[in-house]
């Protein structure tokens, strides 16, 4: 029996290894890295994943008793070597590579992971192209490039630059780090303006960073964007302070590189630090924390002090274990570690010279790397997780301001609430708020030492000078002009333009190009066109700014105000025997007059009953009414009001009629004592709906502003090339007007006094000077024109040129208006509705007392004993009917009084009931 449990029982241990050898835990899992060993990067990252190797293999609940086994493989900057140590790897069982360490190697390799499903795992490939949809098998552990260039683009626009020169190595990571750079620019209004590609790192030689350095420094922009790797970024800083390039007025902003080579190899020589001083560079953010802490201090052992930590370093050991993690899902599920063979190869290995067979695909490749992306887990760097589109969150950089051997950190950058002073783990507990308002940093030390924002651009050094396009004017040669005989130009416009550009704080080379054949005025959009096409690099001179014109250049700040008018003949308007109704049109004498009756009727309604003034005969109190009404023009009425209602509306119409008599004497005193001009034009309205000709300038926009805003007909429009064109067409009647810019006409009308301005300006404009789209060019001689402006210069340029003596009659050019109703209908509409106020206060206190005095009336009516008729006759007899005046009398003679109140009710009963009977009597009574 003893024996029978003893072979049973030996059974069951061999049956159960036999049916667990299957899904048993491997001993050793391998996992593959790739990198160039030499690089700073590198180096750092070997010595974390060599302690997070360690600390994983020692702690036997991550893997449960299952060991990592990571090789490393030295690329050496070569693609082809990293190609073929990524095959070794995937020949030999490995189930997971750490890198490659840049994005030309993770292009390659990562269609090699996608057919023979080993996750790539990169903290240093950050391109944004190495998209999941492309490249399933790779995973980017860090935060990729284009959080770097959009913390990049908002620091540009937070200091108020437009433009920057990017530097970067013509590789993948590179290039597209610099094209997610322009993307985020674009989104603020900002661009790259040149682009400076490098031999891929380390491959650039100092000469080949000398010449596009020296290209770059003969360029506007002083904003240079340095994104590539140490090597190549300190040889060109190196090579930019020998050019003087980093001296004031410079800015330098590198990307995280510098950061790399500032952590990791601190302090730097005293070459390097007086290279990148003033420089502004990123640094991946990562919170603090105590495991961070005592990763940090356990450092120098693990490097043996050789090189400092740096955040990839922290990126590189939370890579491994988020690896870990994954691996002990997979095996805590009971899944075989195994591989097939690769069967896909076809035909390319018909040779037996390529061993492909060698290569296998690793059966649980694709669950491995979901474990991966389902990361949740708390690093040296933070919360590690991944979003639906396999980014890291929160993302964040720390913006280092190197100054010396040492650097301040002047803010941070997330991508929750942009720029600002404050720790992102703080702003985390906020709601985020990206506002203008919201971003802020600490003080720049830039390159020379400043603390002065610089500027960002200067004028180019590029021994070529401005372009400057300037109409050739055959008319108002005042505004522009050439000199007979040379290339000199002079007027007002160009006046301006060299006050301008004195001011200014560099030194601008121009020359001025005349556009147009000297036959007649040329076309100023053309002339607009040309600067937006770079055929000039600027125009001067008379250019009004318009809609059109400013979606295709860049105007100053205007110099002169100018806008469209209406120039017309006028006559001198004759004397006449009827001049005194000509300050008011006939409706105004309609409105008017129609007021001193109502009032006058208005207020005999109120007075009648209690004023007996206001009583009498009928053709009396009619005369009453029109006397009182009239009088008032003249304040003369002797009629006193002595109703509470009749005194508020006498009082609303003598206000009305002081301002009406006020207004009337003074436009008559105009009419008569001043000089009057009429013509059948009054203004551009009066203009358009005559349907005569129009006469314009040759090259103004006036005719595209005519034919298209005002929709008048190009059929009425007539050119007109001069000033002495104008006033032939409008003296022989070729047009009825000329529509013209202001500053023109009043040049013309210097010269010609049979002319006026007809109404006010339609437009409202200016002149400025043109220059290409984002010009910063522009906005400083705008503030040149401002400055101008405010030292009187400006004025006295005006003076020089436009200050002529008009026609002793330009100054009673316009004739004083008809007063029109429009000015006075507010007026009207008060007196009005207080008058319409009064009459139905009135009626309603007549209705009570009505009702209150004539009991027998309401009794009557209420039984249906009188009809509508007698009713209101009734009504009508009591409102007659003078009331009597309360007497100030003692308490007992109030007390006789009242039966004389009732007996005087009592009669109006007895009236009432006479004249009900007689209408029964008759027959008219149901």
């Amino acid at each position: 029996m003893v024996k029978l449990v003893l072979l049973l029982s030996i059974f069951i241990v061999c049956y159960g290894e036999v049916s667990s050898g299957g899904t048993s835990r491997p001993k050793v899992v391998n996992i593959g890295a790739i990198f160039t060993l030499s690089t700073i990067n590198a180096r750092v990252s070997k010595i974390a994943i060599e302690a997070a190797e360690r600390d994983v293999n020692s702690d036997e609940s991550i893997l449960g008793g299952t060991k990592l086994s990571i090789s490393f493989h030295d690329s050496n900057f070569s693609g082809f070597l990293g190609i073929i140590g990524a095959l070794r790897y995937m020949g030999s069982d490995t189930v997971a590579i750490i890198g490659p360490q840049n994005s030309v190697m993770a292009h390659v390799l990562s269609h090699l992971a996608n057919e023979l499903h080993v996750p790539l795992l990169s903290f240093t490939a950050l391109d944004p192209s190495l998209t999941p949809l492309q490249y399933p098998y790779f995973v980017q552990t860090a935060p990729n490039d284009q959080y770097q260039m959009a913390a990049i683009a908002e620091m540009v626009s937070y200091f108020g630059w437009s433009e920057v020169i990017a530097i970067f190595s013509d590789d993948d990571q590179s290039r597209n780090g610099v094209t997610s750079l322009g993307d985020r620019l674009a989104e603020r209004g900002c661009k790259i303006s040149y682009k400076a590609a490098l031999p891929p790192d380390p491959k650039a030689t100092r000469n080949e960073v000398k010449d596009q350095l020296v290209k770059i420094r003969l360029m506007e922009s002083r904003i240079i964007v340095l994104h590539t790797f140490s090597k190549t970024g300190l040889k060109v800083f190196d090579v930019a302070q020998e050019l003087g390039m980093m001296e004031k007025g410079y800015v330098w902003i590198a990307s995280s590189w510098l950061s790399t080579v500032l952590d990791s190899t601190s302090p730097v020589s005293p070459k390097i630090a007086n290279s990148i001083e003033g420089a502004l560079t990123l640094r991946p953010h990562t919170p603090n924390s105590k495991r961070k802490r005592d990763f940090i201090s356990r450092w120098d052992k693990l490097s043996d002090g050789t090189i400092g930590l740096n955040p990839y370093g922290l990126y590189a050991y939370d890579t491994v274990w988020a690896l870990a993690h994954a691996l002990r899902l997979l095996l805590d599920k009971g899944v075989n570690i195994s591989f097939s063979k690769y069967t896909n190869s076809g035909n390319l290995d018909a040779g037996g010279t390529m061993n492909l067979e060698e290569l296998s695909i690793f059966d649980a490749g694709e669950q491995l790397l979901k474990n991966i992306l389902a990361t949740n887990m708390a690093g040296l760097t933070g919360p590690l997780r991944f979003r639906p589109d396999r980014a890291i969150i929160n993302p964040a950089f720390e913006i280092i301001n190197v100054i010396g051997n040492e650097y301040k950190k002047i803010g941070y950058w997330t991508n929750y609430s942009g720029l600002s002073v404050v720790s992102p783990e703080t702003l985390y507990a906020k709601p985020p708020n990206r506002s203008v308002s919201n971003q802020h940093l600490d003080n720049v030390i830039w390159p020379g030492g400043t603390t002065d924002k610089p500027r960002g651009w200067v004028f180019p050094n590029n021994g070529e000078k401005l372009r400057i396009g300037v109409p050739y004017r055959v008319s108002y040669r005042d505004f522009i002009s050439q000199v007979n005989g040379t290339d000199v130009v002079q007027g007002y416009c160009i006046d301006v333009f060299l006050a301008a550009i004195k001011l200014l704080p560099y030194a601008v080379p121009y020359k001025f190009i005349l556009f147009g054949d000297g036959q007649q005025n040329p076309n100023y959009q053309d002339l607009a066109n040309m600067v937006a096409s770079g055929e000039f690099d600027a125009a001067v001179g008379d250019i009004t700014i318009v809609t059109n014109r400013t979606r295709i250049v860049d105007f100053t700040q205007p110099y002169i105000e100018s806008g469209l008018v209406v120039v017309a003949p006028v006559r001198k308007l004759s004397s006449s025997a009827w001049a005194f109704l000509r300050p008011f049109t006939p409706i105004m004498w309609a409105v008017t007059s129609s007021f001193f009756l109502i009032v006058g009727v208005v207020v005999w309604i109120l007075e009648h009953r209690k004023n007996d003034e206001f009583r009498g005969p009928p053709k009396n109190q009619i005369i009453t009414v029109l006397w009182f009404g009239f009088s008032t023009l003249f304040f003369a009425h002797r009629e006193n009001t002595v109703t509470t209602l009749g005194r508020i509306v006498v009082l609303i119409w003598l206000f009305v009629v002081l301002i009406i008599s006020s207004s009337y004497t003074a436009s008559l005193t105009s009419i008569l004592t001043v000089e009057q001009l009429i013509s059948p034009i009054n203004g551009i309205d009066s203009l358009i709906m005559n349907n005569e000709p129009i006469g314009y300038q040759v090259g103004s926009f006036a005719q595209n502003y005519l034919s298209e805003e005002l929709d008048v007909p190009k059929s009425r429009l007539l050119a007109l090339g001069s000033p002495e064109e104008y006033a032939t067409a409008l003296e022989q009647g070729i047009v009825a007007a000329v529509v013209d810019e202001l500053s023109y006409i009043e040049r013309f009308l210097s010269n010609y006094c049979k002319f006026s301005i007809r109404g006010n300006q339609f437009t409202r404009s200016g002149w400025g000077f043109a220059f290409p789209k984002d010009s910063p060019l522009a906005i400083d001689m705008s503030t040149a024109i401002l400055a101008l402006s405010e030292n009187g210069e400006l004025q006295k340029i005006h003076n020089k040129w436009l200050s002529r003596k008009a026609c002793d009659s330009q100054g009673s050019n316009l004739p004083s208006e008809q007063l029109q109703l429009q000015s006075f209908w507010g007026l009207f509409l008060i007196c009005g509705s207080v008058c319409v106020f009064a009459l139905l206060m009135h009626m309603c206190l007549m209705m009570r007392k009505f009702s209150q005095q004539t009991p027998g009336v309401s009794e009557l009516s209420r039984h249906g004993s009188s009809t509508p008729s007698e009713r209101l006759q009734t009504f009508m007899s009591f409102i007659d009917k003078k009331e009597d005046q309360p007497v100030k009398r003692s308490k007992r003679k109030r007390k006789d009084t009242l039966p004389s109140v009732y007996e005087k009710e009592d009669e109006y009963i007895n009236i009432s009931k006479r004249t009900h009977m007689g209408t029964s009597q008759n027959g008219y009574s149901g």
